[in-house]
C-alpha cells in the first residue's frame, strides 16, 4: 500500500511541530515539513534523524508563490504524491482593540493567515488531486473567528479573529469550488505555545483561560483530518480538535 504523504506548513515549532512528530510515528506515513528557515529548525531535524525517509524538512514561506511551488516540486521528485496538507503556518502578534488596531496590523495578519493557505493550495492542489480522489486541505484555524462566539471573546483580537474569519471563508469557498476536495478549517484549542506565552506577556489575563498541550492540539487535530468526509449536503464546517461543530 502506498505511504500517505502529508505536508504541514509552520512545522518548526508548537501545534505544526506536535503535528509533524505524530504523524511521523504512524506506520505507512510520508511527512513534509516546512519551515520558513529549515537550516535553523533543530527539532525538525530531530525528527528527520529519528525517522528516516519518513520526515523531509523544506522550506515553505508563507504566501510566497516561489517557495510554495518549488516545495510542491519537491514533493512530486521524493515522494510522487500528495494526499493531505495542514495549513497550520500563522501569526497572532497584534492585541489592539478594533479603535485602534493599526492597517499594517491587519495587512500582515491577512497576509500570512489568509493568503498563506490561498498560496499554498494553489501550488498544492493539482499534485494532491492527481493523487486522490478525496484530497484533503485542513486549515488551522480558531474559535475567535467564529462571527457567533469569537466576536464575544473579551480579548482584543481584532487582526487575529478577522483574517481567521476570512480563511475560513475561503476553506469553504475552496470546498464548493473543487468536487471531492475535503476543506475544513479546525480550531486547536487554546494551546500552550509561544505564541500564547506572548499573549500572555501583554494580556496577563490571558493566562487565567484553561489551556490544554501541544500534543493534546495535535492529537486532537489529526482526530479530525483523519475523520473528514466530504458531506455534499451539509457542506464544510468550523470543526474543533475535541471533535465538536462551532458555529459559523
Amino acid at each position: 500500500m502506498s505511504p500517505i504523504v502529508y505536508l504541514v506548513s509552520g512545522a518548526n515549532r508548537g501545534i505544526g511541530l506536535g503535528i509533524v512528530a505524530q504523524l511521523a510515528a504512524r506506520e505507512n506515513t510520508i511527512v513534509f515539513a516546512g519551515a520558513r528557515n529549515p537550516a535553523s529548525a533543530k527539532e525538525l531535524h530531530a525528527l528527520e534523524t529519528k525517522y528516516p525517509g519518513k520526515v523531509h524538512s523544506i522550506k515553505l514561506s508563507s504566501a510566497d508563490e516561489a517557495d510554495n511551488k518549488a516545495a510542491a516540486a519537491k514533493i512530486k521528485q521524493v515522494a510522487g504524491q500528495l494526499d493531505v496538507v495542514i495549513a497550520n503556518a500563522g501569526i497572532s502578534n497584534s492585541y489592539i482593540p478594533s479603535e485602534q488596531v493599526s492597517l499594517d496590523a491587519m495587512r500582515e495578519h491577512f497576509e500570512v493567515n489568509v493568503l498563506g493557505p490561498l498560496v499554498l493550495f494553489q501550488a498544492t492542489y493539482q499534485l494532491f488531486k492527481a493523487s486522490t480522489d478525496t484530497p484533503k486541505f485542513i486549515v488551522v484555524s480558531t474559535a475567535a473567528s467564529s462571527i457567533a462566539v469569537g466576536t464575544k471573546f473579551p480579548l482584543p483580537v481584532v487582526a487575529y479573529g478577522t483574517s481567521k474569519a476570512a480563511v475560513n471563508w475561503l476553506t469553504a469557498k475552496m470546498f464548493w469550488e473543487h468536487p471531492g476536495l475535503i476543506a475544513v478549517p479546525v480550531h486547536p484549542g487554546g494551546v500552550k505555545t509561544d505564541m500564547s506565552a506572548f499573549a500572555v506577556e501583554l494580556i496577563p489575563e490571558i493566562g487565567s483561560f484553561p489551556m490544554i498541550t501541544v500534543e493534546e492540539s495535535a492529537a486532537g487535530i489529526l482526530r479530525v483530518v483523519d475523520a473528514a468526509k466530504r458531506d455534499e449536503e451539509a457542506g464544510p464546517k468550523l470543526a474543533s480538535y475535541d471533535g465538536t461543530v462551532l458555529p459559523w
